[in-house]
Order: structure tokens, then C-alpha cells, then sequence
């Protein structure tokens, strides 16, 4: 960052996507802090992560959607500091949540980082995906750049809150699909009550 600039964070931000072993959650606040020193402005290192985020998530998508998931396993497997359960991890993510977890998935450790390649396994429309991918970045990387920029020197503290808000995260996403979950329950409920009542009054041949 101190020899690029803001390039230099997007060229990190989006090696993490990549490469999850990288921690955006160090990365993020130090461009804060890097902004607080005046390297680049609060924006500028907003909108670079953001940048670098989104460009490395469409690195990862391309690759899911050209090796498919066999191949994405396979290459999981062999890779060092890479595992396939997170692999399967996130997987299990984007087939349970499907477009919404492109955008929550964003805000959640190890998860954000591979959430996109299931989205190219799964040959998402493109175009949602980078609009869901760069809102969901635009969240985390505000709080974290933010807060590195506020707490100066002190920046590395705010690592303790990426635990805290992905939990608060995960916590929203439960909530939302049992509320979708008692609706669709609801309406089955209905309509079979429905079709219970015009079969019981519908005359005999």
C-alpha cells in the first residue's frame, strides 16, 4: 500500500479473494489505517477495496464456471492452505441461500472468499452476481476501512469485531428464511385447505 497506493490495497483485497489463507480482516482495517496517514484518502480506500474485492471474485467465479466442481475439488485438494471442506463449505452456502448468498456470504470468514466460485459453477447470470457481490464488499470493506481509519495506530483492534458482526450476519440470514420458510408454510397450509373445501363441495358424479 505504501509503494501503490490505493491500487496497491485492491491488488491485496483481491489476492484474499483468491487465496483465503490472506485475511481481509487485518488487510481492510491497515487501509484504514494507511488512509489515516494520508497514503490515499478514506474514499479512495474504500472504493480500491471494493475494486480489488469485486475483481478477485470475478477471478473466482470465472474459475468455478470453467472447471465445474469436480475439478474445483480436485484442485482444492491439492493446493496448500486450501481445503476442500471450505470449498464445500461455501457450496453448501449458495445451494441452501442461492442469490442472497452471493450478497451475505460477502461478510463471512472463509465463506466470502469462496462464495464465488459455486456462483460460477452454477453459471449465475453475471450480471446479478456483480451487483450482489460489489454491495455485499461495499459492507464489509465500509465497516473495516472505517474503523481502521478511526482507531488510527490502534487499528489491528478491530479485528475482534469481524467475529461479532459475521455472527450478527449469520443471525439475520436464520431469521429470514424461517420467516420465508413459515410463509411458504402458511400459503401450502392454505391452499391445501382451500382445495379440501371445493373438493368437499364439489357434488358427487
Amino acid at each position: 500500500m505504501g509503494a501503490l497506493g490505493g491500487p496497491g490495497a485492491a491488488i491485496i483485497v483481491g489476492l484474499e479473494n483468491v487465496f483465503p489463507p490472506i485475511p481481509s480482516e487485518i488487510i481492510l482495517p491497515l487501509a484504514g489505517f494507511s488512509a489515516s496517514q494520508g497514503t490515499f484518502s478514506l474514499a479512495a480506500a474504500i472504493i480500491w477495496t471494493t475494486i480489488g474485492s469485486v475483481a478477485g471474485a470475478l477471478l473466482a467465479y470465472g474459475l468455478g464456471r470453467w472447471l465445474g466442481p469436480h475439478r474445483v475439488r480436485v484442485l482444492f485438494d491439492r493446493v496448500p492452505l486450501m481445503k476442500v471442506e471450505d470449498f464445500d463449505k461455501a457450496q453448501g452456502w449458495f445451494d441452501r441461500h442461492g442469490r442472497s448468498s452471493v450478497f451475505f456470504g460477502r461478510m463471512v470468514p472463509v465463506v466470502r472468499s469462496l462464495i464465488s466460485i459455486p456462483a460460477g459453477v452454477a453459471r449465475m447470470n453475471l450480471a446479478v452476481f456483480l451487483l450482489l457481490t460489489t454491495g455485499g464488499s461495499l459492507v464489509w470493506n465500509s465497516i473495516f476501512v472505517v474503523g481502521g481509519y478511526a482507531l488510527g495506530n490502534q487499528w489491528y483492534r478491530i479485528e475482534s469485531v469481524a467475529g461479532w458482526f459475521s455472527n450478527a450476519v449469520v443471525g439475520v440470514i436464520a431469521v429470514l428464511l424461517a420467516v420465508f420458510l413459515g410463509r411458504r408454510s402458511l400459503q401450502a397450509w392454505a391452499e391445501g385447505r382451500r382445495r379440501r373445501r371445493e373438493q368437499s363441495a364439489a357434488p358427487e358424479s
